[in-house]
């Protein structure tokens, strides 16, 4: 048990460690209502002529649509890719299983710059492709599978195979086993990997960066570039608080399902 000197010191730590994590990004809220383009502190006055100045900037509506372009797409691969993999791992034993699945896992434990430089070398020199929207597509997939290939061998080590066998012993075949059985089991969870998955791929800019091409712009590459422009300072922090909005709320969903589909499994057992 923990006594009440350590829970103390938990609770303050905690406390430090989310002051530290959300009060700058408070502050970028604050500051893209800032009526001063300096951001003097405490505010002299708040103002939406920043939001409405962001609302028409061509350049920022563009790098957001594209932004969601990739991250749909990204997303959708990842999905596929992520249920196949996870099925087979979960279900086949074979020869390098175990290989294969680090492979997988792999290119969201590696440093972006790393995955960034060998995608850009993959893409030029090895296969001539020209970068552009399709690599960062592919780019982004490579990581986003993760979240999927993740989710969907977590529920099926939860389910087991039980429910799936008794389907082929009453004469189904693995499509129609697939499609009224275990893909009903995985709704949620796939749900969840997809939620993550686009939130990765939204605001990723580390390989987005070295996979894309020049006039592909997605809006964290936006925000990285105008930042020091004193004339899109004020635009900067209005399109950065809609990031960190549209980054949050797929991983809010995500790590509610989860947490629903944790309380589900525990109250079938």
């Amino acid at each position: 048990m923990i006594d009440r000197r350590s829970r103390a010191a938990l609770r303050l730590l905690t406390a430090v460690v989310l002051v530290v994590v959300y009060v700058p990004l408070a502050l970028v809220v604050i500051n893209s209502f800032n009526v001063d383009r300096t951001f003097t502190w405490p505010p002299s006055g708040l103002t939406l002529h920043w939001w409405k100045v962001a609302a028409h900037s061509s350049g920022a509506r563009h790098a957001l649509l594209l932004s969601v372009e990739v991250a749909l797409l990204a997303t959708a691969v990842a999905l596929l890719l992520g249920i196949l993999a996870g099925l087979a791992l979960r279900r086949t034993r074979f020869f390098g299983r175990n290989v294969v699945s680090l492979l997988i896992i792999l290119p969201i434990a590696l440093p972006g710059i790393v995955t960034g430089i060998a995608l850009n070398n993959a893409f030029r020199t090895m296969l001539g492709v020209e970068l552009g929207f399709l690599t960062i597509v592919i780019a982004h997939a490579t990581f986003c599978i993760v979240t999927v290939f993740n989710n969907v061998q977590a529920r099926l080590q939860r389910i087991g195979p039980s429910l799936e066998q008794a389907s082929a012993d009453l004469g189904a075949g693995s499509f129609t086993t697939f499609r009224l059985v275990t893909f009903p089991m995985l709704r949620s969870a796939l749900l969840a990997g997809a939620l993550l998955a686009f939130g990765l791929s939204f605001d990723e800019i580390v390989v987005t960066t070295f996979t894309a091409g020049p006039q592909e712009q997605t809006l964290p590459i936006w925000i990285f570039q105008n930042l020091f422009r004193p004339n899109q300072a004020p635009v900067v922090n209005v399109v950065a608080a809609v990031l960190v909005l549209v980054s949050a709320i797929p991983i809010y969903l995500a790590q509610r399902l989860s947490g629903d589909v944790v309380s589900g499994a525990a109250a079938a057992h």
